[in-house]
């Protein structure tokens, strides 16, 4: 599709909103900025193990709360024991921002605090299979933020892993939100298209995908 041709919102199920280019360039170089120095540490950006003894092709590095399948910690216990980075402030708002641009200005918007943010790093060939998001405790909507390389996203139903699915192309700058009826659909990434990013956010290659959520949980 042409770059110059606005792609217009889509809602591809009840709860579900697709907004793309949402993220201006400056927004997505700060992001870009501060994914690097969040990467470093306390606690790396690394492959994540499943119990299953696999590794996850993508890369993750965690604030407010740490993940590992299938749970959250304070601390990586499983990395190096380390508390992860603070979630910010700034972070936490545009959560609410993207929010009430999805669903409309409300109560649910603007009472909405994320608590915790994955960010995976994909590069050309990483993938992530059909799962749920439902190690949360709370069931408020997760936001989602791609920057970088465009990547084939699937979203499916709640029920199983298989169709029926829409296959999405999320580009860089693009803003997916899901909640309600599809907080706990099947989703994942099945491509990565390299070279499609745009230097010009800072990321030379690969992708970020950054997503906010609420977990219910308490020290």
């Amino acid at each position: 599709m042409d770059a110059l041709v606005p792609v217009p919102p889509s809602r591809p199920a009840p709860g579900a909103v697709h907004l793309p280019g949402w993220l201006g360039l400056e927004e997505q170089r700060r992001l870009v900025s501060a994914c690097r120095r969040w990467a470093t540490g306390p606690v790396p950006l690394r492959h994540t193990r499943l119990p299953s003894g696999g590794v996850m092709s993508v890369r993750t590095v965690c604030l407010g709360w740490h993940w590992r399948p299938y749970r959250y910690s304070r601390t990586a216990d499983d990395v190096n024991g380390h508390r992860v980075a603070a979630l910010p402030e700034w972070l936490a708002e545009t959560g609410r921002r993207a929010l009430a641009d999805a669903y409309g200005e409300s109560a649910e918007t603007r009472e909405y605090v994320p608590d915790t943010a994955l960010i995976n790093f994909y590069d050309a060939h990483a993938r992530m299979g059909m799962h749920q998001d439902k190690d949360e405790r709370s069931a408020a909507p997760v936001v989602s933020l791609s920057i970088g390389d465009s990547c084939v996203f699937r979203f499916g139903n709640t029920e199983s892993r298989g169709r029926p699915y829409t296959d999405i192309e999320l580009g860089s700058g693009d803003l997916f939100v899901f909640g309600g009826p599809s907080r706990f659909a099947y989703h994942g990434v099945t491509k990565v298209f390299p070279g499609t990013g745009d230097a010009a956010t800072g990321m030379a290659s690969g992708r970020l995908n950054l997503t906010l959520r609420v977990t219910g949980l308490t020290d």
